[in-house]
């Protein structure tokens, strides 16, 4: 789950393995498997780093836990 922030400056939490795409203009728009729409202000790149930090420290709890 990571935290993303809507263009109403509210903050979501949201499953990165629902995330379809992300299409970027002024904001990012991202599309979910269920085919819902958000748009938040966080770049492409920010939102790639917050995944991939998820991810990394998932995947480092399970390593903890063997």
């Amino acid at each position: 789950m990571i935290i993303l922030t809507k263009i109403d400056k509210s903050q979501i939490l949201v499953n990165s393995d629902e995330i379809e795409i992300a299409e970027h203009s002024h904001d990012t728009t991202i599309s979910f498997k269920s085919g819902k729409k958000i748009i938040v202000s966080e770049s492409y790149s920010e939102i790639i780093r917050k995944v991939a930090e998820f991810k990394r420290t998932c995947q480092n709890d399970k390593t903890t836990e063997e």
